[in-house]
């Protein structure tokens, strides 16, 4: 196995073929009209490191000519589901300011029920984009999205918008998987790094542009966050109606339904994320914290005990025997404990230690989520001088360079921000738009009949990380408002140590591929109809 990984883009996925031939045509369209977009992993499959190909792959017609366009749909997804989970908060205190007879506690659901139906739902809503295919889903879920949008903002009382909320996060569940899944097979090998960069990009417009369009739209009348989505929903559904491929299950195959299966990662994954997201408030030792936490762990045991029994389980133990792709999802949750974790961390500095305004602190943090746009933007270019595993590493070794620095340059009044600060910012800002696309790509290396779960998969890790990046740090700076720079300092150490993790998983990408079967790797056989 060679040291380094080839001269691919990230999300160039190989297949564990023994004889490693070079296929020629990568991005074999399976569907002879020129302008069809293929809703499969590409014939050329191979694992990020690993150096082999497939042989037997057809031979390849024009990239599709509206590839682009695929991506613009499935990108106005990802920016709607984080957009709405980043400017509600902003806007707490106007929405606490509606429904005056509600208490803070009761308020906090209107974020919590997102965040935690969102977490729950993302691996049966992608299991279940699999089985019915993705276009379906992706249709179904933007639809959903922006009638529970509305809803919101036509909410008459707390109970109603916290309702319309939970059915709003379980519409997120399947738009955040389904649109990955969507837009990668329809780019060629030499484009995809620069396709995810862009995806995770809009990730980083959404995040930063959040408490600015947040704040704005609550100066007027919080319910307009809501009901700024409707039109784009309806511009995306309709692109959505005429651009994406129809697909059905592999080769026609009915996939039986596991009910039992889906409930208890429902469960179990509702109960760990609730844990995690109320500790702050219910106390880390308190009975309901624990109840849940214990809950949560319980279920799982039993989720993992069914699925590996049952013949066509929610989630497929199989997809664990890709090393690769096991590498990338506890990347990506050790990534997002880092990323988290030093969010709040610089959050709390700036409001805390150094006394700084919301909004001067929110634009103190700008830099990060500005540089994560420009990098994500260059960073095909990078993987393919660098390779997948090594831009994975540099990218996990330079989020962890971040809170090094201000460890040991970050100061107790601010008042030299510019050299203290912003070069940390910069810092994990090029990790994050270095180690993001090349860790997402890892959806591409599973079969095409679990494209959507893949990508479920590794979005739950990016949920299950934050909610525990969060409940680390509280823990870690003593819970309160206003913690210190000792306890700051502590929390970078955590930070740091969970980035070079993450660099670590980086580093295995280029350990090679287990698969327990070949199925569908290179075959094309997803079956793509197109109108």
């Amino acid at each position: 196995m060679p040291d380094a990984a080839p001269d691919a883009v990230p999300d160039a996925v190989r297949d564990p073929a023994p004889d490693g031939a070079r296929d020629p045509a990568p991005d074999a369209a399976r569907d002879p009209a020129p302008d069809a977009a293929p809703d499969t992993v590409p014939d050329a499959v191979a694992a990020p490191g690993s150096g082999a190909t497939s042989a037997d792959a057809a031979p390849s017609s024009a990239p599709d000519p509206r590839r682009w366009l695929i991506l613009a749909v499935a990108s106005a997804a990802q920016f709607l589901a984080v957009l709405d989970m980043i400017a509600v908060n902003i806007a707490f205190p106007a929405i606490g300011a509606d429904f005056r007879s509600a208490s803070t506690a009761e308020l906090s659901w209107v974020l919590n029920a997102y965040t935690i139906v969102l977490a729950a739902l993302l691996v049966p809503a992608g299991r279940l984009a699999d089985a019915i295919g993705g276009r379906r889903s992706f249709l179904t879920g933007i639809a959903l999205f922006g009638l529970a949008s509305v809803a919101c903002g036509a909410a008459p009382d707390l109970g109603t918008l916290i309702a319309a909320r939970v059915v709003q996060g379980a519409a997120a569940a399947v738009l955040v998987p389904t649109s990955l899944s969507l837009a990668l097979p329809a780019f060629p090998e030499r484009e995809r790094a620069t396709a995810v960069g862009v995806w995770t990009a809009v990730s980083a417009v959404a995040a930063s542009s959040g408490p600015v369009a947040g704040g704005l739209l609550a100066a007027s009348d919080w319910r307009w966050i809501f009901l700024i989505n409707p039109p784009v929903v309806l511009m995306a559904w309709a692109a959505g109606l005429r651009l994406l491929p129809c697909t059905g299950p592999v080769g026609g195959e009915r996939r039986r339904l596991d009910p039992l299966g889906t409930l208890l990662v429902l469960l179990g994954t509702g109960s760990l994320t609730t844990a995690c997201v109320e500790a702050a408030d219910w106390g880390y030792g308190a009975p309901a914290t624990v109840g849940f936490l214990a809950a949560g762990l319980v279920v799982g045991a039993l989720a993992v005990a069914h699925v590996r029994r049952h013949p066509d389980p929610v989630v497929d133990p199989a997809l664990f025997r890709t090393r690769a792709f096991t590498a990338a999802a506890l990347g990506l949750l050790s990534y997002f404990l880092a990323y988290a974790a030093s969010l709040l961390a610089a959050t709390l500095l700036f409001t805390g230690a150094w006394g700084w305004s919301p909004a001067r602190a929110g634009l103190a943090v700008t830099p990060w989520p500005l540089t994560v746009l420009v990098v994500s933007m260059l960073s095909g270019r990078v993987i393919r001088a660098l390779g997948e595993r090594a831009t994975a590493v540099v990218g996990g070794v330079c989020f962890a360079a971040g809170p090094v620095w201000w460890l040991f340059l970050a100061g107790g009044d601010g008042a030299h921000y510019a050299v203290e600060f912003i070069p940390g910012l910069v810092l994990t800002g090029i990790g994050a738009g270095l180690y993001q696309p090349v860790m997402f790509a890892a959806a591409g290396l599973l079969p095409a009949r679990q494209l959507s779960l893949g990508s479920g998969v590794l979005m739950m890790s990016r949920q299950g990380g934050s909610a525990l990046g969060v409940a680390a740090l509280v823990v870690i700076t003593g819970g309160v408002a206003r913690p210190g720079l000792d306890a700051l300092r502590a929390g970078w150490v955590f930070t740091a140590v969970t980035a070079a993790v993450a660099a670590v998983a980086g580093a295995a990408l280029g350990m090679g591929v287990r698969t327990g079967s070949r199925e569908n790797h290179g075959s094309g056989a997803d079956p793509v109809r197109h109108h």
